[in-house]
C-alpha cells in the first residue's frame, strides 16, 4: 500500500512539474511578444510562418535579455508626413543590431536632409550613449528649423535607450516631478472678436485649462488708420524691394501702430476676457513685424487683461531690446522656440533677465536632455519655462518626458487639437493622449508609443515612401573637426 501511494505521489509531482514548465514557456512567449511589440519587432512582417518559427527567425540575431552595451546602430530612414494630420514633419526611424527601433520627429516644416546628413556619423555607434552622440552631431544643428535634424535624432536615441534598458525616458533623466503634464492650445483666428471669444470658450469646454490666441497686425489690415507703413498699404515699400514683409526682421520694417490700432487690438482682449473670465491663463502670439517701440505700446496697453505672456513680439536674438520691453511693463514676455541649445541664446536671455519665460521647442533646442538643461538653468535664475511644439505625437510625447523631468516646467503647447487623426499616428497609449487639458506621463520603455504605420502611410507627403532605404547617406565625406 505504501509503495502504491509513493508511486502515485511521484506521478503527481511529475505532472505538476510538467504543468509548471508549460506555464513558464507560455509566459515567456507572451513576455517576448510584448517586448517585441515595444521594441519595434513585427511578427506580422513574416506571413506564412507559425508563431514559433516567427519568433525563431526574429530572434536569431537578438539577445533576449537585451544587452545595451552591445547595441549598435545599423540604419536610419525617414517617413515624411503632412496634410490634414500635421504640419509637414519628417519622422526619423533608427534601426539596431538587436531589432529594437527608435523614433523621433524632425521639427515641423524642416527638411528631412537635416536628419539624414547625420546618419553617417551614427552608424555602428551604441545609441545608449546619447550625450556623447549628441556632442558629435550637434555641430550640424542651428537655430529655427535647422535644429530639427539633431533634435529628432536625439529623441530617437532616447527612445532606443529606454527600450534597451526597459525604462521610460524620464527615468533616465533623473525621474519625474509630475505624473501629468499640463498643455495649452492655440485657437483658430476670427476677425469677429465675439466669434474669436466663442472659440476660446469652446477650448475650455473641451477641458483645456491654458490657452493662447494669435493676435496682431493681421486683424488690422482692413481697419483704416490703424497701421502706418503697413505691409498691405498702397504706400508699402515691399512692392519694390527684394525682401518681402514676412522675411524682414521686426526692427527694419518701420511699421507703426496708431492709437486707433492699439484700441482695436485691445478690443479683442477685452471681449475675450469678458467671455472666458480671468481664471484661465491666456497668452498671445503672432503680433506682427514691428520694432521695440510698438512692442512697448502693446505690452503696456495689455496690462489690464493680465495676459499669461506676450510671445515672440520681436526676434529672440535682440536680447537688449527684449530686456527693454520686459522692464517697461508688468505683462510677461516670452521667447525661445527658434533657439538651438542652451548656450546658443537661452543662456544670455536668462542671465540678462531679458524675458520672464523661456519657451524652447525640443524639436529645435537639441532634443529632450538639452531642453531639460535649459529648464534647469532657467530655474536657477528664477525664469519661467514652457515648451513649444507643433509636430507629430512621437516628439510631443518626447516633450512630455522632458516636461515631467524638469522641476519648473509650466505648460506644453498642443498645436493639433483640431487634427482628427493626429493621435492615431501612434499606438500603445492607453486612452486619448490629451485628456481634460493634461497628458499622463507614459511609463512604458522609451518614449512610450510606436507608430501606427497604416495611418502614417495614409499621410505620406506626395512622392515620399515609407522608410525607404537611404544608403546614399551611409558614408562620411568630410572632416568634421572644428579645430586644427
Amino acid at each position: 500500500m505504501n509503495l502504491k501511494n509513493e508511486k502515485l505521489r511521484r506521478l503527481f509531482e511529475k505532472d505538476k512539474a510538467n504543468l509548471q514548465k508549460s506555464e513558464r514557456s507560455k509566459r515567456g512567449r507572451r513576455s517576448f511578444l510584448q517586448k517585441a511589440s515595444l521594441g519595434g519587432l513585427s511578427l506580422a512582417a513574416l506571413p506564412g510562418l507559425d508563431t514559433r518559427d516567427q519568433i525563431s527567425h526574429l530572434t536569431q540575431n537578438v539577445n533576449r535579455s537585451s544587452q545595451p552595451s552591445e547595441l549598435k546602430i545599423t540604419d536610419m530612414r525617414i517617413a515624411e508626413i503632412g496634410g490634414d494630420v500635421v504640419f509637414r514633419t519628417p519622422i526619423v526611424r533608427i534601426y539596431t543590431n538587436q531589432g529594437i527601433i527608435g523614433h523621433g520627429d524632425v521639427r515641423d516644416g524642416a527638411a528631412k536632409e537635416y536628419a539624414l546628413f547625420l546618419k553617417s556619423r551614427l552608424l555602428g555607434e551604441n545609441p545608449c550613449n546619447v550625450e556623447r552622440l549628441f556632442k558629435i552631431i550637434s555641430q550640424f544643428g542651428h537655430h529655427g528649423r535647422q535644429g530639427g535634424g539633431v533634435s529628432g535624432v536625439e529623441m530617437a536615441l532616447w527612445d532606443l535607450a529606454g527600450k534597451a534598458y526597459g525604462v521610460p525616458v524620464y527615468q533616465m533623466l533623473g525621474g519625474k516631478y509630475r505624473d501629468k503634464v499640463r498643455v495649452y492650445c492655440d485657437t483658430t483666428v476670427s476677425r469677429d472678436p465675439h466669434e474669436y471669444a466663442n472659440r476660446m470658450q469652446k477650448r475650455i469646454d473641451q477641458g483645456y485649462t491654458a490657452l493662447k490666441m494669435d493676435i496682431g497686425l493681421r486683424l488690422l489690415t482692413d481697419v483704416p488708420g490703424a497701421i502706418i507703413n503697413g505691409p498691405n498699404s498702397k504706400f508699402s515699400p515691399y512692392k519694390n524691394e527684394y525682401r518681402n514683409y514676412r522675411n524682414t526682421q521686426h526692427p527694419f520694417t518701420r511699421v507703426q501702430i496708431t492709437q486707433k490700432g492699439i484700441e482695436k487690438l485691445m478690443e479683442y482682449l477685452h471681449i475675450m476676457r469678458e467671455k472666458i473670465g480671468y481664471e484661465i491663463p491666456m497668452g498671445t502670439d503672432h503680433w506682427g513685424h514691428f520694432g521695440v517701440n510698438e512692442a512697448i505700446k502693446i505690452v503696456q496697453a495689455a496690462e489690464p487683461y493680465n495676459l499669461a505672456y506676450v510671445e515672440d513680439i520681436i526676434p529672440w536674438h535682440f536680447t537688449d531690446q527684449w530686456r527693454e520691453i520686459t522692464e517697461a511693463s508688468t505683462t510677461p514676455t516670452q521667447t525661445g522656440e527658434d533657439i538651438f541649445k542652451l548656450e546658443g541664446g537661452f543662456e544670455e536671455l536668462i542671465t540678462q533677465r531679458a524675458v520672464d519665460i523661456v519657451h524652447p521647442d525640443p524639436n529645435t533646442a537639441g532634443g529632450i536632455l538639452e531642453t531639460k538643461r535649459i529648464g534647469d538653468y532657467a530655474s536657477k535664475h528664477g525664469i519661467g519655462f514652457m515648451h513649444h511644439h507643433a509636430a507629430g505625437p512621437v516628439s510631443f510625447l518626447g516633450c512630455v518626458h522632458s516636461a515631467a523631468a524638469t522641476e519648473n516646467f509650466m505648460w506644453l503647447e498642443h498645436h493639433a487639437v483640431d487634427k482628427k487623426d493626429w493621435e492615431n499616428l501612434v499606438t500603445g497609449f492607453d486612452g486619448p493622449i490629451v485628456k481634460d487639458g493634461y497628458v499622463t506621463v507614459p511609463n512604458k520603455p522609451g518614449i512610450g508609443v510606436e507608430l501606427n504605420e497604416e495611418v502614417v502611410e495614409k499621410y505620406l507627403v506626395k512622392g515620399e515612401k515609407m522608410f525607404a532605404p537611404t544608403p546614399e547617406w551611409n558614408e562620411i565625406r568630410a572632416n568634421d573637426r572644428l579645430w586644427s
